[in-house]
């Protein structure tokens, strides 16, 4: 008997647990979300790493920014690790705990650890996971997972990913120590970065609406509570 959760299970769970609805411009997000981990989650080859999980955390907070109300972030973000079956207070301490390591350490240090020139005993858990990453040929990658590496990154030296040609060669050096493909590392990183992009150009779009339609709703309002002239002795 087939027991492997569908789709439409961890949907079904997802706003079981959600109830209220969810903004129309950050629906897509979530629900895209959603099904990114799902897949992942019923792979037979995926395993759980911290470094998806910063992944993870860092793709809903970066494209929910915004979302109001605020309060329903944080059951948003619950509901959609509960529906495949996982913690979300695990995804948010690994996620905290990667990012201060990474804001700790020199940018290249991080690299050589990252790319596996060089082992650290910094984070035990960290290590073990990035050895067994780089021994695993059968390591389920996922672009959420290159997502995490590039946060990573980011937190060590934000202005070096904002070069193109040092990005590309630090991918290169790390998926060669990961034994991952560079060339699909980097072009999951670029849409990624394109679509935050597009996000960031979409709420803008959707904030000079929101503050034309309050202008117009202003102006109804003091046409309507203006005082009406008295009619003249001629009318």
């Amino acid at each position: 008997m087939n027991n492997v959760r569908t789709v439409s299970d961890t949907k079904r769970t997802f706003y079981t647990l959600h109830t209220r609805p969810i903004n129309t411009i950050y629906r897509r997000v979530v629900e895209e979300l959603m099904v990114e981990m799902h897949l992942l989650s019923v792979n037979v080859d995926f395993s759980y790493s911290p470094i998806y999980a910063l992944g993870v955390v860092t793709t809903f907070d970066r494209f929910m920014q915004g979302y109001q109300p605020e309060r329903d972030q944080e059951s948003i973000f619950n509901a959609l690790c509960q529906a495949v079956e996982q913690e979300p207070q695990r995804y948010r301490e690994d996620a905290s705990r990667l990012k201060a390591i990474a804001e700790s350490l020199p940018s290249e240090d991080l690299i050589a650890w990252l790319s596996q020139t060089t082992h650290s005993d910094r984070d035990a858990d960290l290590q073990a996971h990035l050895q067994a990453i780089a021994n695993n040929s059968n390591f389920k990658y996922s672009r959420l997972f290159a997502v995490g590496l590039f946060s990573l990154l980011e937190y060590s030296n934000p202005e070096l990913v904002k070069d193109d040609k040092q990005r590309n060669e630090v991918l290169k050096a790390i998926a060669t120590g990961l034994h991952l493909s560079d060339d699909k590392l980097t072009k999951d990183l670029d849409l990624y970065r394109s679509n935050l992009d597009k996000m960031a150009q979409a709420l803008i779009v959707m904030a000079d609406m929101v503050s034309a339609d309050r202008k117009k709703r202003e102006q109804r309002k003091q046409q309507s509570t203006a005082p009406v002239a008295p009619p003249t002795a001629n009318e």
